[in-house]
Parts: structure tokens; C-alpha cells; sequence
């Protein structure tokens, strides 16, 4: 199992969804940085399970214990490593069904990979849960950009068939972002906002559940940053996007949608203003050959439908090697995509500083 990640910030996730605790450590970061652990508590609780109707009932505090690299409120320059300690942990739940392969999770291919040896509660290391130490990682990533007023935020782009506007792919401002991240659900236009929340309720009342889409904009982010091929931008978001449990696409730009354009609509134009090359439009998201050109980076993720659902589904019980059905009983999201945002964004921060500290 590879649990490692990054070139010049190197992480390393432990833990399982039902284990003692959760954590990361994360080598290289450099010595003197003043850390806002209040700014990361925040950032935290964006994540965290059972703060409404909208969410698992499982309620944790998401609470973090630094336990090195970090002393009298700066980095030390050594390893820093947090713990977060799991509380409100039903393992019961998940006893009963260990041999029913749950459709849609990684019950079935972790059992194979790991030859039955896996940690079968609530995932194990294939959980969500282990989302939290990487908005732990995000925070302070966000906190460091925010020196080199480099700002991330996002907004709730569609849930299920609901969409919201898009982002101004060209003229965004950093507060509009700021904005977002106060609220519960954030999107652009809070009539669709409201109907968002009302496909939630519907499907969680019916057993089942909703995916989305996610868009991101990271602003002020500078030319040649990047390179071809293997170490692109893309390549290295995605790579680190597609880690978050549930994601199952992402695009950058127009995405798809370039695909039915022509090339005089897709070129985006340059020209000069401030003694800045600029573009008038942004079709590819601040992207050309895998580096910067200094336009907002802009990317969506899709989250698909949380696959623990109450309705009966068909499986398999892989003990007595025969097919059943299963109900699955216990706490789960409805939809996952809000409580994904602030993930996304960690993740997108991390890489992006990974980028800046090999220049």
C-alpha cells in the first residue's frame, strides 16, 4: 500500500476509519512558519461529520494533537505529524454484514488486494474519514500560499441535477471566495443553494443518495509554473484529486465541453495590460502544455453518490461464496459533495505548494 505522497512536501496518511486515531506527517516544511491552529480548526470543521440534517449523524470533533515538528507556535523544520482521534465510532455496525460485499465501495477489491487481512470497519483506510488529516495538510498549505497571496475556494457547481453558475473564469475577486467558504452550502446562487438541499433531504428520505460536481479556482498563481508531460499541473492536481474517496472525474478549464468547440473559440487571445500578458477568455483554466500562464487555474470534480444507501441491492457473500442482498444500516452521508469541498481545496493547495517549493 502506498500511503506516501509529494516531491518537495512529502505526506504520509495513516490510520482506518475505526482505528484509534487518524493522522499525517508531513516532511518539508520549512523551519519559522506561524501556524493559525485556529485557522485550521475552521478549516477542519468545513469537514467534519454531523453538523446537520445534511450529513452522517456521526458526530466528531475532528479535534487534532500536533505531536512534533511544531514548538512555541512555529514549524520546527522536522517532520511535523498530527493525530486525530477517533470518537464516535459504531464498529457493531459493520460486524454483521463483514462477509457481504458492499456495491460501490472498496469492500471487494480491498479483500482481494489485501488478502482478507484489511480492516473491514467503515472502510478502513479506504474511508472518507481519512479525508480529515488531508484538510489538516490543506490548512497549512493555505496558510503558506496566503503569504504569496495565492487564494483557493470553490463552490458547489451542481447536486445531482441542480446546477449552480459558473465561476467568472477571468475576472474573479478573493473575497467572493471568502464568502463562499462561510457558508454551509456554497454556491453562487442561493435559490439553487436551497433546491440543493431539498434533493438531499429527498433522497436521504428515500434510502438512497446524490453526487456532484465541485469548482475550484485558485487565484494569483504565477506564470511558468509547471512542466510538460509527467509533472504537468493537471497531472499532479489530478493525480491528487483522484486520492479523495468518491471522486470520479475531474476537468480542467471547459473540460469536455472544449471537445465541441472550434479552435477559434477555444484559443484563448492574449494581450497586454500593466505590462501583464493576460487572456480574454480562460477556455483552458490557467493552463497550456502543463504550466501556468498566469490566469486563474480552474477545475471541476465530480463526487459520485455516497454508496452506502439503505435500499435492498444485490451482492455477494464472499465466506459462503453465494449471492444475498443486503440493507445497509448505519450513519451515513446523503451526499457527500459538501463536506468534499474543503477537500478538494486542500488537496489543490498541497499541490500547489509543492510546485512552489521546488522553484
Amino acid at each position: 500500500m502506498s500511503s506516501v505522497w509529494g516531491h518537495n512536501i512529502k505526506l504520509s496518511l495513516f490510520g482506518e476509519s475505526h482505528g484509534k486515531a487518524i493522522g499525517i506527517v508531513i516532511d518539508g516544511l520549512p523551519a519559522g512558519i506561524k501556524l493559525d491552529l485556529e485557522y485550521i480548526s475552521n478549516e477542519m470543521k468545513r469537514r467534519a461529520p454531523g453538523k446537520n440534517k445534511l450529513a452522517t449523524a456521526r458526530k466528531e470533533k475532528d479535534e487534532f494533537e500536533i505531536i512534533s515538528g511544531y514548538f512555541n507556535e512555529y514549524t520546527t523544520g522536522t517532520p511535523l505529524c498530527t493525530l486525530i482521534y477517533n470518537t464516535n465510532q459504531r464498529s457493531r455496525d459493520y460486524e454483521a454484514t463483514k462477509h457481504l460485499m458492499r456495491p460501490g465501495h472498496a469492500d471487494y477489491t480491498g479483500h482481494i488486494r489485501y488478502s482478507g487481512f484489511e480492516d473491514f470497519r467503515g472502510g478502513g483506510h479506504f474511508s472518507g474519514r481519512l479525508t480529515a488529516p488531508l484538510v489538516f495538510a490543506g490548512a497549512i498549505a493555505k496558510q503558506i500560499l496566503k503569504q504569496k497571496n495565492i487564494f483557493i475556494g470553490s463552490h458547489i457547481k451542481s447536486i445531482g441535477n441542480v446546477c449552480d453558475n459558473h465561476f467568472d473564469p477571468v475576472n474573479l475577486e478573493i473575497n467572493t471566495l471568502e464568502k463562499l467558504m462561510k457558508k454551509e452550502i456554497p454556491v453562487i446562487d442561493e435559490a439553487k443553494g436551497k433546491q440543493m438541499q431539498e434533493v438531499i433531504i429527498r433522497a436521504k428520505e428515500e434510502g438512497d443518495s446524490v453526487g456532484g460536481i465541485i469548482e475550484t479556482v485558485i487565484l494569483n498563481v504565477e506564470q511558468g509554473i509547471g512542466s510538460p508531460f509527467f509533472c504537468s499541473i493537471e497531472s499532479e492536481i489530478s493525480r491528487m484529486l483522484f486520492s479523495i474517496p468518491g471522486v470520479k472525474g475531474v476537468e480542467f478549464g471547459d473540460g469536455f465541453d472544449i471537445s465541441r468547440m472550434k479552435g477559434s473559440e477555444a484559443n484563448d487571445e492574449y494581450f497586454i495590460e500593466n505590462e501583464k500578458v493576460k487572456t480574454y477568455t480562460n477556455h483552458n483554466g490557467g493552463i497550456l502544455g502543463g504550466i501556468t500562464n498566469g490566469m486563474p487555474i480552474l477545475f471541476k470534480t465530480a463526487i459520485k453518490p455516497t454508496p452506502s444507501i439503505s435500499k435492498l441491492q444485490r451482492t455477494v457473500n464472499i465466506k459462503e461464496n453465494k449471492n444475498t442482498q443486503l440493507e445497509i444500516d448505519g450513519r451515513h452521508d446523503p451526499c457527500i459533495v459538501p463536506r468534499a469541498v474543503p477537500v478538494v481545496e486542500s488537496a489543490a493547495a498541497i499541490v500547489i505548494l509543492d510546485f512552489l517549493m521546488g522553484r
